[in-house]
């Protein structure tokens, strides 16, 4: 309870009524009365926001796609290759990208270090938590390998078994003593910690590249997302109570998606995006919104935090200078074609001339005033733009700052 004094404006005192005293008492006594009565109401809201602290996340269990994978495709099927990684690791250190991704900054900003992958051995350290994303991944199951569709055999539903077999395995492990101890986490983490969502995006780009209409891929979404919903309830059910989640971007903006994807003219908007695909990715989000909504009835003990990634991104494309940067819908580091883009030759990528292999996916001079890292990806600087944009709550429901993240909101803002 709030025992803080409620102090009433001393101009109340200064008031005066050409009334009799003691009709002036009264009068002043009832309006006293009801500002008492007001402002006691307001109480236990002021008094939940002044008890509220700063969290204590001890680790960082992290879901998703390339977006946030920092290094687990790399450890299952080879290393991305220089130049990412350039820009602050200074060579390739699993992510693709030329520096820190948005999961980096979240970790840099708790005070942890960066996550290990779960699926990387050499040299991890999950004392902190773990990183079960992978470049490619999607919610739903795909039907069709890494080389023939380029998307993650290691879904949502994988990432979470790797999850329930790290949570029991690793407590079983550092029970054995020795380096186990400062390796992986104490029981109590899982609890405590902060578990982060990254992951949408290629569920939607996968059905296009299936020569889906977007009335199809949209029909797909109540089941993507009832598998999602599945998932973060089974991560509730093993003692997870603070959910940090990310809605997916415009992708419609992104150069692998649109060289792949031609649109017609009337197809493109202000920013040169691709509007039927960007329409696509807000519903969805509207959608994983309801389903963030339905989590919190259901799930009485967790704090879900909903992150619009989306606006902060698309915001980008639209005041490209205003936010500081030079280059939009062309990717830094390519080769050819109009969004420097080709994907038989991605970032890095060689071809043979005479009888030797060229490097012709080379970066650009000065990634740091691009968007787009690679045609897929965003560069570490679009990256710390947009953290630092999410960072104090602001594009958050409710806007609760990350540091603040395992707080339930009593009466989410609608």
């Amino acid at each position: 309870m709030c025992t803080e004094p409620l102090l009433l404006s001393p101009r109340l005192k200064e008031q005066s009524l050409p009334l009799s005293l003691s009709l002036m008492r009264s009068r002043t006594t009832t309006i006293l009365a009801s500002i008492i009565v007001f402002l006691v109401s307001l109480a236990p809201q002021y008094c939940t926001v002044l008890a509220t602290s700063h969290c204590h996340f001890p680790a960082i269990f992290n879901f998703g796609d390339s977006n946030s994978d920092t290094g687990g495709l790399s450890a299952v099927f080879g290393q991305a290759p220089p130049p990412h990684g350039e820009s602050f690791f200074h060579g390739p250190a699993g992510r693709y990208c030329d520096g820190r991704l948005l999961i980096d900054f979240i970790a840099e900003h708790l005070g942890l270090p960066y996550l290990s992958a779960y699926l990387d051995s050499v040299g991890s350290n999950f004392s902190h938590g773990a990183n079960f994303a992978t470049a490619g991944s999607t919610i739903r199951p795909q039907n069709t390998t890494l080389q023939q569709s380029g998307f993650s055999p290691i879904s949502l539903n994988v990432q979470w078994y790797e999850f329930n077999d790290f949570h029991h395995r690793s407590q079983i492990v550092r029970s054995t003593g020795r380096i186990y101890r400062e390796l992986l986490p104490e029981a109590e983490v899982f609890s405590q910690a902060l578990y982060t969502f990254d992951i949408g995006q290629n569920d939607l780009t996968s059905g296009y590249f299936l020569n889906l209409s977007s009335s199809e891929v949209k029909a797909n979404v109540p089941d993507i997302l009832g598998q999602f919903k599945d998932i973060i309830t089974y991560i509730y059910g093993q003692g997870g109570r603070n959910f940090w989640i990310h809605n997916t971007g415009p992708f419609g903006c992104l150069p692998y998606v649109l060289d792949r994807l031609p649109l017609l003219a009337a197809g493109i908007d202000r920013a040169g995006c691709g509007s039927p695909f960007n329409e696509v990715a807000r519903f969805f989000n509207h959608e994983l919104k309801n389903t963030v909504e339905q989590l919190r009835e259901e799930l009485p003990k967790a704090a879900i935090t909903y992150v619009d990634i989306y606006s902060l991104k698309y915001s980008l494309y639209t005041h490209t200078r205003k936010n500081g940067f030079k280059e939009s819908l062309r990717a830094c580091c390519g080769h050819g074609g109009k969004y420097n883009y080709n994907k038989h030759i991605g970032c890095g990528g060689k071809i043979r001339v005479r009888g030797k292999d060229v490097v012709v996916g080379k970066p650009c001079q000065d990634p740091s005033v691009w968007i787009n890292w690679d045609g897929v990806h965003y560069s570490q600087a679009a990256n710390k733009w947009i953290f630092e944009h999410i960072v104090n709550g602001s594009f958050s429901d409710p806007p609760v700052p990350l540091h603040m993240a395992c707080h339930r909101h009593p009466n989410p803002p609608q």
